[in-house]
């Protein structure tokens, strides 16, 4: 990663964020219903709410991280921080699904800059150091996922490839 360009590492960094949580959304339309078990198994919290919600499937989970790895296989990131990557922008995206349980609102449903916020701020967190970035190329790269996931969703949407359009 450190031999790329910082632009060109800025924007395969994007890429690759993309590509991470777009993997999900592959994943149930290659796989249909096999393997859509819920994550937190249908197990409500002390709310009485989902703990995440059925749109968060260990599917998903799988295909992202693996898809991932392999992807940062051919890629300057590598097997292992491709592995990483997707874990952890996962891991915001299962963050995020929680808190939107808590606040009432259902699954597939928006929760603007939460959606997007940490499921991209926390690989870039967390591994600041193994992708040679700055905080400043962070809020940059979290803030063009923000833009581009709020213009694709919609296209995505009546493309059929998502079920929500936001």
């Amino acid at each position: 990663m450190a031999e790329l360009h910082p632009w060109q590492r800025d924007i395969l960094i994007l890429i690759f964020l993309g590509w991470s949580n777009f993997l999900p959304i592959l994943g149930r339309i290659v796989f249909k219903q096999r393997l859509s078990t819920p994550l937190d198994l249908g197990y409500r919290w002390i709310d009485n709410r989902y703990l995440l919600g059925p749109h968060k499937t260990w599917r998903g989970l799988v295909v992202s991280i693996i898809g991932s790895g392999l992807a940062g296989y051919v890629t300057p990131f590598g097997l292992v921080l491709g592995l990483k990557f997707a874990a952890c922008s996962m891991i915001g995206d299962l963050i995020s699904s929680f808190v939107k349980r808590r606040v009432g609102l259902k699954s597939g449903s928006r929760f603007f800059l939460l959606d997007q916020g940490i499921e991209s701020l926390l690989p870039l967190w967390i591994l600041k150091d193994s992708l040679f970035i700055c905080w400043t190329e962070i809020i940059l790269i979290v803030s063009s996922f923000t833009l581009l996931e709020i213009v694709l969703s919609p296209i995505f949407y009546m493309l059929h490839i998502r079920r929500n359009p936001h």
